[in-house]
């Protein structure tokens, strides 16, 4: 653990309360992608399968619960108690798009062969690209929220804090992932489309 780690986890957990406040408080899912928090839901789900199975600390065990919690409390929120207000019609990206690459290449490129880590493979990649729906859905409509744009926001700050991370690791523990820190470079790249998007578009 460092400053960066720590501070990448509260990002992101803000991130996610963020967008949870604006459903509650608004009781309304306008402006936001239900395909990308189908996309996070996967995410959490099959990275954090080995909550079953490897106890790291308090920490991680806790914070994993909480994300997981947070991402089907947030699904529940746009396809069951806000439904009506959910805009179906904007939230048109193609999942399978996205899924299909994402799921060949984390058989192809793994760092082992097993079910648990082509499963974690499989979050790290889909998380580098699950922003894509919201930001064509940004793109489609036009606008962008002010709640909306904190949330992606955070998200981004979350990425680059992670990025930071590595680096840290690198130079002080010789660590070294590949797969994590080339998806999370690209997911960046993306997050540096929405702050382009929200500059011409957001405002």
């Amino acid at each position: 653990m460092n400053v960066f780690r720590i501070l990448g986890d509260v990002s992101h957990l803000l991130a996610i309360i963020i967008l949870l406040l604006k459903i509650l408080k608004s009781k309304s899912c306008a402006g936001i992608s239900g395909k990308s928090q189908i996309l996070f839901t996967l995410v959490f789900t099959t990275r954090y399968l080995d909550l079953f199975t490897t106890f790291i600390s308090v920490y991680n065990t806790v914070m994993k619960v909480i994300f997981l919690l947070c991402a089907y409390i947030t699904m529940y929120m746009i396809y069951v108690k806000f439904r009506k207000t959910f805009d179906s019609e904007n939230d048109s990206f193609r999942l399978e798009f996205l899924l299909v690459p994402v799921t060949g290449l984390s058989f192809l490129e793994n760092h082992s062969f097993t079910p648990l880590e082509i499963l974690w493979t499989f979050s790290i990649y889909l998380e580098s690209v699950a922003i894509l729906p919201q930001l064509f859905m940004i793109s489609k409509t036009g606008e962008a929220e002010t709640i909306t744009t904190h949330y992606l926001f955070f998200l981004g700050l979350y990425r680059a804090l992670y990025i930071a991370n590595w680096v840290w690791r690198y130079y002080t523990e010789n660590f070294y992932d590949q797969i994590a820190v080339v998806s999370g470079v690209v997911q960046t790249i993306f997050y540096c489309d929405f702050f382009y998007l929200y500059v011409t578009k957001g405002r």
